[in-house]
């Protein structure tokens, strides 16, 4: 019998324009985790003529792997708005909580279908 091996993977992790113009990219191993990885894709706005390039994007649109309290806070200590689910745990333990569960997050599914353009 032979042995198995395992294979090697990877994963990555991109911010894209809406126009499907690549920003920023990260390469991880592929059992690493998403949400993680959420801050590390430095995102720098390129600008049409002189000057520095912005670094806050207008929107982020993100899936349920990064709904979580501190990807979340980052964005908005960073003044940028985001469009991500919650998850139906987290939306769970929030209703277990009742009034001290705190308000959930808002979420526009209009704005969220947007999100096709990357996948």
């Amino acid at each position: 019998m032979g042995r198995s091996r395992g294979g090697y993977t990877t994963k990555l992790h991109l911010a894209v324009e809406h126009g499907q113009k690549l920003m920023a990219i990260v390469f991880t191993a592929g059992q690493r985790g998403d949400s993680p990885q959420f801050e590390p894709v430095k995102v720098r706005v390129p600008r049409i003529g002189p000057g520095r390039p912005r670094v806050r994007p207008d929107r982020v649109r993100a899936d349920k792997a990064y709904a979580y309290r501190r990807n979340r806070a980052y964005l908005s200590r960073r003044g940028i708005r985001c469009t991500i689910p919650d998850k139906a745990d987290h939306a769970r333990n929030r209703r277990k909580l009742g009034s001290r569960g705190g308000r959930p997050p808002r979420f526009d599914p209009v704005d969220y279908r947007k999100r096709h353009a990357v996948e």
